[in-house]
């Protein structure tokens, strides 16, 4: 069976419009100009996974998420390990990601606790078009302003929240900090904060065919090129869940339904997978 999916629309303040312009989505709610920051595309309840769409104006706040046995005593939930697509971003846009060498526990409470600027203790990665993150448990991290990304994720909305920018809502009031959780999960070792760790790509999208992103118990993640008229196929009789595909750009037909650019599917009781370009484009394949 293929599902199609409908996104459900997240309005953030950090948001932008390209998500509105790229899937066709209404700019208003409720007769308020509200800006969409994330479209949530796979998000089914029984699959372990999800996948979303990103658009960012600002930066979004200095956080982290906990992995799976901290977040079951503490939260009742999974973990959340996530990873970055990048499919849009502005000249000098980036991400930050991870601590600078040897900055220590010790260091990121006084910086907290004096009120600094923690931005200056990550790492800052500019980026473009095709670049791939790996952003597991326990990586401090900041998408910054600009960007429109697809995200592939654990099923959990589990977020501490490190620093805010010292931002003020329209009250005067800053966001709720979670110092105390995030300090206990934040990983400081200094072999857990580099490229390699974090197993960055450039140029996804100029490399042919199927390439494999990350393997995680609870998401194997691919990415596929496709030139109009190719067909990938793969036998499915082997998976033990669902699998779902997210459509980046290009149309495609999956088995005998139509996909749009920027659409999402999940296969399941399928014994084979074929997918066949209608035009040009590529996708990620999620098993």
């Amino acid at each position: 069976m293929i599902k199609e999916l409908s996104p459900s629309i997240v309005r953030k303040i950090w948001g932008g419009i390209k998500l509105e312009k790229m899937k066709g989505l209404p700019i208003t709610s409720q007769g308020i100009v509200e800006p969409i920051g994330e479209t949530l595309e796979i998000y089914e309840k029984h699959l372990p996974y999800l996948a979303k769409f990103i658009d960012t104006s600002d930066e979004l706040s200095i956080q982290v998420h906990p992995g799976d046995e901290y977040a079951r005593i503490h939260e009742n939930s999974s973990g959340k390990t996530e990873c970055w697509i990048i499919l849009e971003a502005n000249d000098n846009a980036g991400v930050y990601l991870g601590l600078k060498p040897y900055v220590t526990k010790d260091e990121l409470k006084s910086a907290l606790k004096e009120k600094k600027a923690i931005n200056e203790l990550l790492n800052f990665y500019p980026v473009k078009k095709g670049d791939f993150f790996y952003v597991s448990a326990g990586s401090i991290h900041a998408i910054g302003r600009n960007i429109t990304l697809a995200e592939v994720q654990q099923n959990s909305g589990i977020t501490y929240r490190v620093w805010d920018w010292d931002r003020l809502d329209d009250k005067g009031v800053s966001r709720e900090l979670h110092v105390k959780k995030s300090l206990d999960v934040i990983n400081f070792d200094p072999t857990f904060n580099t490229t390699e760790f974090f197993r960055m790509k450039k140029g996804l999208l100029q490399i042919d065919g199927l390439n494999e992103l990350c393997s995680h118990p609870d998401f194997h993640l691919f990415h596929l090129n496709l030139k109009k008229g190719e067909v990938y196929q793969r036998e499915l009789t082997s998976l033990t869940r669902p699998c779902s595909i997210l459509n980046l750009e290009g149309k495609i037909k999956i088995n005998q339904t139509d996909v749009a650019s920027y659409c999402a599917v999940t296969i399941e009781n399928e014994s084979q997978l074929s997918v066949a370009a209608i035009e040009s484009g590529s996708l990620l394949l999620i098993f």
